[in-house]
């Protein structure tokens, strides 16, 4: 009697563990991540907003860097350093990983019209630089259709106005930083707002190459030290 009432309350105990293993989702890294997904999107296309970039086929150093500097409060969002806290390493490579793998169609946002005269500065700034003010153009270190360097460069193309105008603000007011010599903040430095409003919107403009993976590694030397590349 006593054992079969010891079997009872051990299969009644058990019970609600086996319950919740039915239900519980699976333990893969797409069900681990959705949380990521809820703003960037299932496979990092982007989010429904202007603010979510995408992270679809952005190089796997860039991703896991942009990661660490919310760690280490160089970035600052407080959604993104809440969320990425208490992950290790291998934990934030292994994101990086996955949504560096996804190739998706890119989506198109709306740009802002622009005067010519303002077209055509974000035009030389994205293209050319301004030697006069030591901005180097976006294409010296963005590679040159603007698709990111491997393994550490991000691609610009396929970002919305908003977001690439807001990241640069957040360089000019220190919410942005990464590892130094931070050559963003340089560049950003000797950029009025009416640059950072121009360079954004002709980026956002731009259609996407045919190719938009990120150029082989080495295929760009940077004109700035930047400490992110090791300089």
């Amino acid at each position: 009697m006593m054992r079969r009432s010891l079997r009872w309350i051990v299969w009644w105990l058990c019970l609600p563990v086996a319950a919740l293993a039915q239900d519980a989702p699976p333990d893969t890294l797409v069900q681990r991540i959705a949380a990521c997904a809820s703003c960037h999107g299932t496979h990092g296309e982007g989010g429904n907003n202007a603010f979510n970039p995408r992270l679809a086929g952005k190089p796997a150093g860039y991703l896991l860097r942009q990661m660490q500097d919310f760690q280490k409060g160089l970035r600052h969002y407080e959604v993104m350093e809440y969320m990425v806290a208490p992950l290790d390493e291998a934990y934030l490579r292994e994101i990086a990983g996955y949504f560096a793998s996804q190739e998706v169609p890119y989506t198109t946002h709306p740009t802002p019209r622009m005067p010519v005269t303002a077209a055509a500065r974000g035009e030389q700034l994205a293209t050319r630089g301004d030697p006069a003010k030591g901005v180097p153009a976006c294409m010296a270190c963005h590679g040159p259709e603007l698709t990111g360097v491997q393994p550490d460069i991000p691609g610009l193309v396929g970002l919305p106005y908003d977001y690439i105008s807001a990241q640069l603000g957040s360089w000019r007011t220190n919410t942005r930083n990464t590892t130094a010599p931070d050559c963003m903040a340089t560049v950003v430095s000797h950029l009025t707002d009416a640059d950072i409003s121009a360079v954004s919107a002709w980026l956002a403009a731009r259609p996407v190459p045919p190719d938009a993976h990120a150029a082989p590694a080495g295929s760009v030397t940077p004109p700035l030290r930047c400490g992110v590349l090791g300089g």
